[in-house]
């Protein structure tokens, strides 16, 4: 599904408008859908609408008349006066037949429940003086919150807190999400988020071209790999995960059973003769080879039935790593870089971004998390916190010409070519020692079958956090790969295929 930011929202009205479409029809119906949800959330007991001078106040200015004519107690707390108000805005205010309360904290009362629409979106400023006590007095008053578009304090695009915000149990939005809905602290303030339809037609997407998608199933369907019924190991490909020294093999093992249950074939973990015996003990499906040189990796990897490679997970942070790397480059098969591999180009990335750039055709994923994105691309690391987690993996996929997926509890996936994801289904149980090691494999799996790098790197992100969610609290990073088949069931349901 398409993730519109404010700007492209801003639009999409416009094109509805320029159809023929009257601004203040979708205001009538965006007031009318925070009607209904209110009424869900509440069946009885007075009901607060806190309104903004914009559109926003305007939805609620509808809202609250179409409460009123339900025969529910509601009153209105206005941040101007209302003869300041414009447009859309004003029309709508003229529906409201009663009075007006003061901006003022102690207005708000006892209520049942407390409509937001200060702000919505279009908030690009810090939030100070009266809007800053309201929206406090808000939070402290107990009564549930339902936001309109988004909760006032929040930054539609970005997802950041401008100073203060409203920590909503629900949220009403229109037509499309915004980023600050899946974007992290955006998404904690909103709640559930609920999307309406207001009259604006899909075809406007055609012409502003969304590039930004909330990873779901819908959104790479088309790449995800179902096998044939008359298909065989080989045919699904074959991953090569690195595995590290003899301290520091369980994560390279975590990635090959993760490629393994994600679809590929077959799964060689190349180890080091001193490690071979305990890599050998510890896996029953997954194949070991003896690689100690750059030289013995290469002559592995050169066999051209051997398709996705994983470096990183427990692999050693040096000038070994870097040379199996580019060594892994130069093979042009499809390459998950985590952890040790990243940061073992700390003191010189661009040498890594040249030689992916220097591939044909790259088909390679970055997997930093928060502390290890810096590592590589300091000029954009969340130390600028002006930036945006969606605008600096773009940025970072950009640069480096490989798919960049910033892992968190809203990870993006950003390919060059501008597309970018946010994932929304992470538990917070998924933050566990390994669990970004069985991610790396997962993604390898599906490369090894032919998936595309920025559809690799989707399908495995989302079906990761499926998994944390079908094992439930207490977690640990070997669970990931066994619940794997029941999110591909349930996949496979969804989609429509037989098993």
């Amino acid at each position: 599904m398409e993730v519109l930011t404010t700007t492209e929202m801003e639009r999409a009205d416009r094109l509805t408008i320029a159809g023929g479409t009257p601004g203040f029809a979708l205001m009538m119906s965006a007031g009318q859908a925070v009607a209904e949800v209110a009424m869900d959330l509440v069946e009885e007991g007075p009901i607060v609408v806190v309104a903004g001078r914009g559109n926003n106040g305007g939805d609620g200015f509808v809202a609250a008349a179409e409460l009123a004519a339900r025969g529910r107690e509601v009153s209105v707390i206005l941040l101007c006066e209302r003869d300041s108000l414009q447009g859309d805005a004003a029309l709508a205010a003229r529906g409201w037949k009663y009075p007006v309360l003061p901006f003022n904290p102690q207005a708000i009362g006892k209520p049942s429940l407390i409509i937001d629409a200060l702000f919505g979106a279009g908030l690009n400023r810090p939030v100070k003086g009266d809007p800053l006590e309201m929206i406090e007095a808000i939070n402290a008053n107990g009564a549930p919150v339902l936001a309109v578009d988004l909760p006032s304090g929040i930054n539609g695009t970005t997802g950041a807190v401008m100073g203060a915000a409203i920590d909503a149990v629900e949220t009403v939005t229109f037509f499309r999400r915004k980023p600050a809905h899946l974007l992290m602290p955006g998404r904690r303030h909103c709640g559930r988020v609920r999307v309406a339809e207001i009259g604006i037609d899909a075809h406007v997407l055609e012409e502003i071209r969304p590039q930004t998608f909330e990873n779901v199933p819908q959104s790479w369907r088309k790449s995800f790999p179902v096998p044939s019924i008359d298909g065989h190991k080989y045919a699904r490909g074959h991953a090569v995960v690195l595995s590290g020294e003899l301290a520091s093999t369980g994560a390279a093992r975590l990635a090959a059973r993760g490629a393994l249950r994600a679809g590929a074939g077959l799964v060689t973990v190349a180890s080091p003769r001193d490690a071979l015996a305990v890599n050998a003990a510890a896996l029953t499906a997954v194949m070991v080879r003896p690689v100690d040189t750059v030289i013995e990796f290469a002559d592995l990897v050169g066999d051209r039935r051997l398709n996705s490679i994983v470096i990183g997970p427990g692999a050693g942070i040096g000038a070994r790593t870097r040379d199996l790397v580019h060594s892994a480059l130069s093979t042009k098969r499809g390459l998950v870089l985590d952890a040790d591999a990243l940061t073992s180009f700390a003191e010189a990335p661009e040498r890594l971004f040249e030689a992916i750039k220097a591939s044909e055709e790259p088909q390679v994923i970055l997997t930093p998390h928060e502390g290890e994105f810096p590592r590589l691309f300091s000029d954009i690391s969340n130390k600028h916190p002006g930036r945006s987690k969606l605008e600096r993996v773009r940025d970072a996929a950009q640069r480096s010409s490989a798919v960049v997926l910033l892992k968190g509890p809203d990870t993006v996936v950003a390919s060059p070519d501008g597309r970018a994801s946010i994932a929304a289904n992470a538990p917070p149980w998924l933050a566990t020692a390994g669990a970004g090691d069985v991610l790396a494999g997962m993604i390898a799996g599906l490369l090894a079958q032919g998936v595309p790098a920025y559809e690799a790197a989707c399908i495995g992100v989302w079906m990761h956090g499926e998994a944390a969610g079908e094992a439930g609290p207490g977690l640990i990073a070997e669970d990931l790969s066994e619940v794997l088949p029941a999110v591909f069931r349930r996949l496979y349901d969804e989609f429509g295929v037989e098993y």
